[in-house]
């Protein structure tokens, strides 16, 4: 009995625990989702805490889903805060989700301190770290193309380290910089260089950056004065937190592969073009030769990228760290090319007391860059060739060998009888050393005292401090065993260091008057030290290539240069922020600015700006709008200053000892000559700028509309106008030029899945038009600049003129006069219609500037998966394509592009390649002009974010492709080009500039 008893209980247990297992696992819960003013919300995520369970809530806000009675529902919806709310055996359960005011608190930086984002008044774009890293970058210009509005990022070479130039809102100036300033943790840097130089941003480690703001309009940029005229770009970098200290292993490995090669004659087609050319039998049996040597094989090669960091952060409510170290290593696509980069930074910050505080910041890094010379700026035949190392594997033949049999580089003056001597092996290029050493320190120190509620004093100390060391060499190994000679073997060695020492004095107050008034006030002095010296060695005439340039007091001719410069700038500003309601703000900003660099009438400049804006949201008859979540209209106008455009002691007279050595009792003596006259009223370059902005946020934030309209005028452009001779100098440097810019921005932002799977699309685009409005007061209407581009009142900086392009002369054709035309040559356009040809049918055949640039990103997660793509792009932009001058002219003795096999022939008359013949040269014509416009896939990123487990935070694996196509019409390697670099008047010119590659790579990123 007592068994049975016994049984029958644990039979009872089993059936209520079987059952209630049963009921926890098939329960239905029913509800509705609604906002604070009790509207159901449609799309909102239901789901089931620690599973995979979920469901959206339906246009009327219901929802239904399974569920365990003892489950907990998470209920979210972009735009509101989450709740978690326990089952507890409940079959129903309505819930109430509030707004969630965050956008509202979103902090931006601006100069000199911070603020909410919804207080801005001015044109400011951001940009999130992981974006900004999103593609394996070297500097941080190139992480920021096509991100932002307004924004256009060239990417000049794609040398490892390369050049790069950057405009906000357009070019502000003809000889000055047209870069914005750059300021890292409230030290300001600049960037630029030529071509085959390495980019300045190239020292600094993107991995370390937090956060990027860019002020473009004059209301955002005004209080950094004389230095803001073409936009500020504020960097802050990663600093530490108090909490568990967290370790973060970043780490990936591609490689890299050019995109394209040019189609060439071949070695049959090749010596079929030298026998038409030179008219003999050299080759007497071409079609044997077959295809040759691919020169291109030889200089491309795939190149491995690498980088890996290891970041440390943590601290207690007293101390916080930040520390990081980094390797970057990109080898060149190139032969002979790469950067590498060690880096540092250290971010420590103490608050010694509740009303003191002191930290700093320290960026360290040494960058070694091997350079290869590519995109010379000697355009023509014979400086195409021998000044870049692609002009060179272009115009190499194909009949000729690369090596000896000994494994060294064969000089082409040393085959085929010498007959190609015009030419060199592109093999050369690579064995020359072109090497820069670079190492970099930006520290900054800081102290911060609260001396009552709402007024700080923070005084700052900021270094920036560069070394430089160049080293070049020429071999004689190279040159042909006929032409050397006891100045065969060139070496140089140059030195150059420059430091910038920055004090900035920053007293604030903030304080709010009753429940409506915010009110800020902020007074800066600043004072900065600029000193540069450089030491430069160049010798020539080696006895051998042992040493290389390690040991020039060998070589038998030296020469020695060295230079040292100093300039001061003192500053004094102040700001006024005030608000009411959250509902409309004004600023009021001056900044008062004196450099040493201008002349003595006008040593200090004065630079306001007034900026407001009204947030039509809080107005009771538009907060009814359900839909509509923020709206407000900004409006702004300053002035800024530019006073990149010159170098120190312009502004004086100058001498100098160029040219002027003289003969004296049979001894050759320097002599020094004036060189420079003073103009005491050298002054700022000065912008006006208006702006017009409108920010729109829809469906509780989902969705955000940003759109800004500005005009921006220049005058007081520093130029350099001709004198007559009887002045007794050629030129003088002054304030007489003028330009303006105006422009449409737009950018969206869209979260437009935020469930399981989760979805967000971002897109911007600009326009911008240039023109110049002055040159010289009136006296000069057009100047050109070389010989296809001009500097034209009323055009855009840049504009191709030349003659149009009107096919091949054909048999029968009349040449005109004042051209010399050939029968089979190119022909040019009468389009004075006179019969002659003049330099009056010259005409405007390309415009290097777009009619819009553009970006779009998206990003797609679900279930620790992550997917993203990036695409940028430019419309309506011209090339002047000038490397076709020199390789689509069949003059002999050179390689060409593939077309030419189709050359005039009596009977082939092409209308477009010309016919083979001695010294001939292609007329400066529209022929070269090219459509530039393209679309680019910059990054494709997929991703896999393991499940966490004890010890590990995260990890996360994901490969990537960048630079993945290119769409375009373009016929050259890349259409994102330039070989004058960061030039203002000279754009989208292509000489065989080093391309951008397309790379694969994949990476870890691990935190514990």
């Amino acid at each position: 009995m007592k068994r049975r008893i016994l049984e029958s209980f644990l039979l009872m247990v089993l059936h209520l625990g079987l059952t209630h297992a049963t009921l926890a696992q098939s329960g239905t819960v029913t509800g509705k989702v609604t906002d604070e003013k009790g509207e159901g919300i449609p799309g909102a995520s239901v789901t089931v805490k620690g599973t995979q369970q979920g469901t959206l809530t339906t246009a009327e806000g219901t929802y239904s889903i399974e569920a365990a009675a003892n489950a907990t529902l998470v209920f979210s919806f972009v735009g509101y805060l989450g709740q978690e709310i326990a089952i507890n055996n409940r079959t129903t359960i309505d819930i109430n989700l509030k707004t969630d005011t965050k956008a509202l608190e979103e902090v931006v930086v601006v100069g000199y301190g911070t603020q909410r984002r919804v207080e801005t008044t001015g044109s400011i774009a951001s940009v999130k770290a992981e974006d900004l890293v999103q593609t394996p970058v070297a500097n941080i210009a190139q992480g920021l193309q096509a991100r932002v509005s307004g924004m256009q990022i060239n990417q000049n070479s794609g040398a490892p380290g390369g050049n790069i130039s950057v405009r906000i809102r357009g070019t502000n100036s003809i000889n000055g910089s047209s870069e914005p300033l750059y300021v890292i943790d409230g030290i300001q840097i600049s960037n630029g260089g030529g071509i085959t130089d390495v980019s300045p941003l190239s020292t600094i480690n993107p991995n370390d950056i937090e956060s990027v703001e860019v002020l473009k309009d004059a209301s955002a940029s005004a209080i950094y004065g004389a230095r803001a005229a073409n936009g500020v770009v504020l960097i802050t970098t990663k600093r530490g937190k108090s909490g568990k200290t967290t370790v973060t292993f970043d780490s990936y490995y591609g490689t890299q592969k050019v995109n394209k090669q040019l189609d060439v004659l071949n070695a049959s087609e090749f010596a079929q073009l030298e026998n038409e050319v030179f008219k003999n039998n050299y080759y007497p049996d071409p079609a044997s030769l077959g295809e040759g040597v691919n020169w291109q094989n030889y200089i491309f090669r795939k190149a491995p990228i690498q980088n890996h960091q290891l970041s440390i952060n943590g601290g207690n409510e007293k101390t916080q760290l930040a520390l990081s170290l980094n390797y970057f290593d990109q080898q060149g696509t190139f032969i002979g090319s790469s950067f590498k980069r060690y880096s540092y930074r250290l971010n420590l910050d103490h608050r010694l007391s509740k009303k003191v505080k002191i930290g700093t910041s320290i960026l360290g890094s040494y960058s070694i860059n091997d350079g290869i010379q590519t995109g010379g700026e000697n355009i023509g035949d014979g400086g195409a060739v021998l000044s870049s190392v692609l002009g060179a594997a272009i115009g190499a033949p194909p009949t000729l060998q690369p090596y000896r049999e000994d494994g060294s580089i064969f000089p082409f003056g040393e085959q085929a009888g010498g007959q190609y001597r015009e030419v060199v092996n592109p093999l050369n290029f690579a064995a020359m050393v072109l090497n820069r050493d670079i190492k970099r320190t930006l520290a900054n120190l800081y102290a911060e005292v609260n001396f009552v509620k709402g007024l700080t004093y923070r005084a700052s100390f900021n270094i920036d401090q560069r070394g430089e060391l160049f080293n070049s060499y020429s071999p004689r190994s190279i040159v042909n065993k006929s032409d050397l000679n006891d100045n065969s073997g060139s070496g140089s060695k140059g030195n150059g260091n420059f430091l910038a020492l920055l004090h900035e004095s920053i007293l604030t107050y903030n304080t709010n008057f009753g429940k409506n008034h915010t009110f800020k006030a902020t007074a800066v002095f600043g004072t900065q030290l600029e000193q540069s010296n450089s030491n430069n060695l160049n010798a020539t005439g080696f006895p051998n290539d042992a040493t290389q340039n390690e040991a020039l007091q060998l070589a038998l001719t030296r020469t020695v240069s060295s230079s040292r410069s100093s300039q001061r700038l003192d500053s004094y500003l102040a700001r006024i922020n005030y608000g009411f309601k959250d509902k409309i703000f004004l600023d009021l900003t001056a900044r008062v600015d004196g450099s040493s660099k201008f002349g003595a009438n006008h040593k200090y400049g004065v630079f306001p700006a007034i900026s407001a804006a009204y947030r039509l949201i809080e107005e009771p008859f538009i907060k009814d709008v359900t839909w509509l979540s923020d709206l407000k209209l900004r409006g702004s106008f300053g002035i800024t200053g530019n006073a990149g455009g010159i170098n120190p002691y312009q502004s004086l007279s100058t001498a100098a000892s160029t040219g002027s050595d003289y003969l004296i009792n049979h001894t050759y003596v320097t002599g020094i000559n004036p060189t420079g006259i003073a103009n005491p009223d050298l002054r700022w370059e000065r912008s006006n700028q208006a702006n017009l902005g409108l920010d729109v946020s829809l469906l509780n934030n989902r969705v955000s509309f940003i759109a800004d309209v500005y005009h921006k005028k220049t005058d007081d452009l520093l130029y350099i106008k001709g004198l007559p001779l009887s002045a007794g100098y050629g030129s003088i440097t002054g304030n007489y030029a003028s330009l303006e810019n105006k422009g449409l921005e737009l950018a969206v932002n869209a979260r437009i899945l935020d469930g399981k799977l989760k979805w967000d699309v971002s897109a911007n685009t600009t326009f911008n038009r240039n023109k110049v409005l002055d040159l010289d007061g009136g006296v000069t209407k057009e100047r050109f600049v070389t010989t296809y581009t001009v500097l034209s009142v009323g055009q855009p900086l840049g504009m191709f003129k030349t003659y149009v392009f009107d096919g091949v002369n054909q048999t029968g054709e009349a040449i005109l006069p004042g051209y010399d035309g050939r029968l089979g040559g190119h022909k040019v356009k009468d389009v004075t219609g006179d019969n002659q040809i003049t330099a009056a049918d010259q005409v405007i055949v390309g415009n290097p500037n777009p009619k819009f640039i553009y970006g779009f990103s998206t990003n797609l997660a679900f279930k620790g998966f992550d997917l993203g793509l990036f695409i940028s792009g430019s419309q309506g932009n011209d090339i002047y394509n000038a490397s076709r001058l020199s390789f689509e002219n069949p003059l002999g003795q050179r390689n060409l592009l593939k077309g030419v096999v189709d050359r005039w022939s009596p009977t082939n008359p092409s209308n477009q390649f010309v016919s083979g013949a001695q010294g001939g040269r292609l007329p400066i014509s529209s022929y070269v002009v090219e459509d530039g416009s393209y679309i680019r896939c910059k990054n494709l990123t997929l991703g896999y974010t393991l499940p966490r487990f004890k010890g590990v935070q995260g990890i996360r694996l994901y490969v990537s492709a960048n630079n993945l196509f290119t769409i375009t019409d373009y016929s050259g390697y890349d259409p994102e080009v330039n070989t004058y670099a960061g030039s203002n008047t000279i754009i989208g010119v292509d000489n065989f500039v080093y391309p951008q590659s397309r790379s694969f790579l994949g990476g870890i990123q691990v935190t514990f």
